[in-house]
């Protein structure tokens, strides 16, 4: 059991702490990514093509990539044209031959917005400040949303589907059983924990993670209020006092500093060291974490900044949930709802959306594409529908023009094949025709 909340005595020694620079610090030392054993022998692989054929690999196409990957027998390397940072020039890449390094430079680079990271200041004059010792003062503890409610809304958008029921089931035994979630983005992951927890009753606390979470915001940390410093527990020591379910938001982009938690995906209490105070996890306590990749690296090149996660990390989840995007029926029903909710009847243009969104996933699968349309901005694109006077064409031109160009012009030009009915060179004020269907009688039931 968990020990009462109460003030405790600390003495406090004031040090000349620059937290910021520590920051920076590392900052400048590089985000070391990790290379998945696939893309090191690739790298292996291309050193020695390259002496053969006497090339450069700071400068190759996508004819020389896919000679590399035949040497050996591999796979084209998406995860080199995918990497902005790899580009050097109109279909020329880079490939990274001097492993970690090479993409530590490069997210530096791209982090600071510069040419090159900046140099470390030299200080050659370091003067001495004494350490003073401050009085010994009482510090309380704060209270973080006492008396609010944290189980989520019910979303009436939400349509259940993949592994929904199971979550629901493990939520409501109340068992101490992690879930690891991986499944690629935009396909409802982190929204059918919420669900699941509206169903169940359950309140909910989601972190957010990045290379950047540390024990401090985790598990908790002092804090100046009205001139005194006062420790506020974390989203985790509050999940664990109150029994609630921790969500660990893409967990595959933290360092090792969530390692911190190795006690608690054990189901034991963690000590807080800080204050002097063993906390036990209460009865409820779960932990669900979700991850575009199983915590092995990323070989796309689609989710930078996913790391290799311990193994003695993964090992403490007991079931791991692949969760792929909804079956088309489902996602019809989806959109319907969306339609609905903005009083819009075309069930012509969802069922074409649909049927369009699944023939990039394939060819996504099969490796002819770099990118694909997710379920999130099907939804982006119903919004813009409605948005821009229910113009097709309009809709879904504006919600891929994230892609380059390249890609963006195949979407359209596919779509275009798929629905007969409208003008790819129709301007913003010729009318689009829409198909008038009758609204399906069934679209809008929800199990909750």
């Amino acid at each position: 059991m968990c020990k009462p909340e109460k003030s405790v005595i600390f003495s406090i020694e004031i040090r000349e702490i620059d937290e910021t620079d520590e920051r920076n610090e590392r900052k400048r030392k590089g985000f070391r990514m990790s290379f998945t054993k696939k893309q090191n022998d690739f790298m292996a692989a291309a050193t020695a093509w390259a002496e053969k054929h006497g090339k450069d690999l700071s400068s190759v196409d996508k004819h020389d990539l896919q000679g590399i990957a035949n040497s050996v027998e591999m796979k084209f390397p998406h995860w080199i044209t995918r990497v902005p940072n790899y580009k050097t020039g109109r279909g020329l890449f880079a490939v990274p031959v001097n492993g970690a390094t090479a993409v530590a430079q490069a997210v530096a680079v791209s982090s600071v917005g510069a040419d090159k990271a900046p140099d470390p200041l030299t200080i050659t004059d370091k003067p001495t400040v004494p350490a003073v010792i401050a009085p010994v003062v009482e510090m309380a503890k704060g209270a973080n949303g006492v008396g609010q409610s944290h189980v989520p809304a019910k979303d009436d958008l939400f349509v259940p589907f993949g592994s929904f029921t199971d979550m629901v089931s493990i939520l409501k035994s109340e068992m101490f059983y992690p879930v690891f979630v991986t499944g690629l983005s935009g396909n409802g992951k982190t929204l059918m924990i919420d669900q699941a927890c509206a169903k169940a009753g359950r309140a909910l606390y989601r972190i957010n993670i990045t290379i950047e979470t540390d024990e401090d915001d985790l598990l908790g940390g002092f804090r100046l209020v009205n001139g005194e410093t006062v420790w506020f527990d974390g989203p985790v020591v509050e999940a664990m006092r109150t029994g609630s379910v921790l969500l660990l938001d893409e967990v595959d982009l933290a360092s090792t500093k969530i390692m911190c938690l190795q006690p608690i995906l054990e189901g034991k209490g963690v000590f807080l060291k800080k204050i002097n105070e063993y906390v036990e996890c209460q009865p409820g306590f779960n932990i669900v974490a979700t991850a575009n990749t199983k915590g092995k690296g990323d070989d796309t090149g689609n989710f930078i900044g996913a790391g290799v996660l311990n193994e003695a990390f993964l090992e403490r989840f007991p079931i791991t949930v692949e969760q792929d995007y909804p079956a088309i029926p489902i996602e019809k029903k989806i959109l319907g709802k969306v339609f609905d909710s903005l009083s819009i009847t075309d069930n012509a243009f969802i069922e074409k959306l649909v049927n369009w969104a699944d023939i990039i996933r394939k060819t996504y699968l099969e490796g002819a594409i770099d990118e694909l349309i997710t379920t999130r901005r099907l939804v982006h694109i119903s919004n813009a529908y409605a948005i821009f006077n229910m113009d097709r064409m309009k809709a879904i031109t504006m919600c891929v023009n994230r892609f380059d160009d390249e890609t963006k012009t195949a979407m359209v030009d596919l779509y275009t094949k798929v629905d007969g009915g409208v003008d790819p060179n129709a301007s913003d004020d010729e009318a689009v025709p829409v198909a008038e269907v009758s609204t399906d009688a069934d679209g809008n039931d929800v199990p909750f």
